[in-house]
């Protein structure tokens, strides 16, 4: 079976790894993937030998004719468009529905919009074969907002490359804090800015990435022990200088960057969003979201209490061995593929 994955994103970001690791997984799983993507996204993907387009990006957009035209060259039996969130990419998925049965795949949760322009999403959504949602916060709103059947919404969590050697924590005579990501609002680096002004024991901090925020966060983070070092192209040597990974973000759905962290064994504090608290339960400190006195009060404890993160960075380690590997996260994601592929077949059999 063929299909076609889409990515319309202005920007490298954890859709984009999520798309990486289908890519790379879909042979094992029984298909042959090819891809359709974006121009600010095609140098990420250029490394993947697969049959692939790059058009011009449409987000936001009310047609997206090129890539229609690409769908239509490769073939698929089946479409899989990331969505960016529920209503930025709705030019791409009418591409991909006019070429093949289609499947959103929707990475945030978001605005679904009011009136006309609800009832016209909606009606968008509910001709999608499928919808898998990274995390069941985002299940629960394309069926409560946006009326997909419950039995074609599914979710299925994100998952990560599990490395067989974990760098675990750095072992500083200083601890040494870090987080990555886009310097957005999104991602709540203020948030851990303010925090980090309320510790009181001794720390350094990194925080890469790169961004809008840019700018603004280096001014804000002026008298803090903090560097900015930019984008992260090798997320592991950038986690395995870390005693401490922290996640400030106003709005996740299971982020890979803490995935990754946990993988690595590595204590992690994580604001409430998504599935975080649902996926990793205890093996991870969960704090409210924008909560900078809550996220300080975290940090702090575990600095101040070594044997804490050690046993902290264990447990997480053991968690993302058992339930966050991305070889389960793709078999997941192509069960579901599978059954669109049979349900479309028995409705095109004479």
């Amino acid at each position: 079976m063929r299909v076609s994955f889409v990515s319309d994103s202005d920007a490298w970001g954890g859709a984009e790894v999520w798309l990486s690791h289908h890519l790379r997984r879909a042979a094992g799983c029984g298909w042959t993937a090819s891809l359709v993507c974006a121009e600010p996204v095609a140098e990420g993907f250029a490394r993947f030998d697969v049959d692939r387009a790059v058009v011009p990006l449409t987000r936001h957009t009310a047609a997206a004719p090129a890539t229609r035209a690409a769908l239509a060259a490769q073939r698929p039996d089946v479409v899989v468009v990331n969505l960016v969130d529920p209503s930025s990419n709705g030019a791409a998925v009418d591409a991909a529905l006019a070429e093949a049965p289609a499947v959103g795949v929707l990475h945030l949760v978001g605005d679904t919009r009011s009136g006309d322009e609800r009832a016209a999403l909606s009606a968008r959504y509910r001709r999608l074969a499928a919808v898998v949602g990274t995390s069941e916060e985002a299940r629960a709103q394309v069926v409560a907002d946006l009326g997909v059947d419950p039995a074609r919404a599914h979710a299925v969590r994100n998952g990560v490359d599990v490395p067989p050697d974990p760098a675990g924590p750095a072992g500083h005579p200083v601890p040494r804090i870090g987080a990555f990501g886009r310097l957005t609002t999104q991602k709540g680096f203020d948030v851990l800015l303010d925090a980090l002004r309320r510790v009181d024991l001794p720390f350094d901090a990194v925080i890469g990435g790169a961004g809008r925020d840019g700018e603004a966060l280096r001014a804000a983070a002026v008298g803090l022990p903090v560097t900015f070092p930019g984008w992260v192209t090798d997320a592991r040597a950038f986690l395995a200088g870390l005693d401490l990974f922290v996640l400030s973000s106003r709005v996740e759905a299971l982020p890979l960057a803490l995935l990754e962290a946990i993988a690595e064994g590595l204590p992690c504090v994580a604001t409430d969003v998504g599935d975080v608290r649902s996926a990793l339960g205890e093996d991870a400190v969960v704090v409210p979201v924008e909560d900078p006195g809550a996220l300080a009060a975290a940090v702090r404890g575990l600095l101040a209490d070594p044997a804490a993160r050690a046993d902290l960075g264990r447990r997480a380690r053991a968690r993302a061995e058992r339930d966050l590997g991305a070889d389960l996260m793709a078999r997941r994601t192509f069960a579901v593929l599978d059954g669109v592929a049979r349900d479309a077949a028995g409705t095109a059999a004479p």
